[in-house]
């Protein structure tokens, strides 16, 4: 696995500025660290999908509103529901730090937040690996909570994937995913390829996150 240094250190704040050389050598410790503890799963489920203007239905039942997501699926016929998680391990390695050293605790958050986004990227392309072999083409990756697809739509993905009995996800009354290094997302499945490669940073509109890409 490819772990981008340069997103470990947006995530710490520096932009694309350069950390000295401490700062470097224990981002590649936490790294070390969190790779050796980390239990990645994810699980994927294809179901038939309907967009009437911002209405995005799935699988004929359930309903979302969303301009964004609803822009992002134009020309879709079906959609890649998608979970994936680091598990407990990196939770409690965390905790662990969280206690003994808060700097170094910080960091191990930085390094895991990076991981579990190239482990969805590598999954990404796994699943987009598989459907070009059907002439099909998918989307950008859409979490709930960028734009305006709001974060309650976890829900429905949690419980249409079987998030906790596949892959021991869960989602609090709160609704925060526990392993708390886990993603939920979107794909849409299009017969045409579109170029529409917006994500993460550049389809959120909370413009003034510290964390925020360019």
């Amino acid at each position: 696995m490819d772990i981008k240094r340069s997103e470990v250190y947006r995530y710490l704040g520096y932009g694309r500025n350069i950390p000295d050389d401490k700062v470097k050598d224990t981002v590649e410790e936490c790294i070390d660290l969190v790779l050796n503890v980390a239990d990645m799963k994810s699980i994927y489920r294809i179901f038939d999908l309907s967009v009437n203007g911002d209405i995005i239905e799935i699988d004929g039942h359930f309903k979302a509103t969303s301009k964004n997501l609803s822009k992002n699926l134009t020309g879709c016929e079906s959609i890649v529901l998608f979970g994936a998680t680091l598990g407990t391990g990196v939770d409690m390695l965390i905790k662990k730090y969280t206690k003994l050293d808060m700097s170094y605790a910080v960091i191990l958050q930085a390094v895991s937040a990076t991981v579990i986004e190239e482990y969805c990227d590598i999954c990404q392309r796994e699943i987009e690996e598989k459907l070009s072999k059907e002439d099909k083409f998918i989307r950008p990756r859409f979490s709930p909570g960028y734009g305006d697809f709001s974060i309650e739509n976890q829900k429905m993905l949690v419980n249409m994937l079987e998030c906790q009995k596949k892959i021991g996800l869960m989602l609090t009354e709160s609704l925060m995913l526990v392993p708390s290094k886990s993603v939920t997302a979107v794909m849409g499945v299009s017969k045409e390829k579109k170029d529409c490669h917006i994500k993460g940073c550049e389809e959120c509109q909370k413009t003034d996150c510290a964390y925020r890409r360019g």
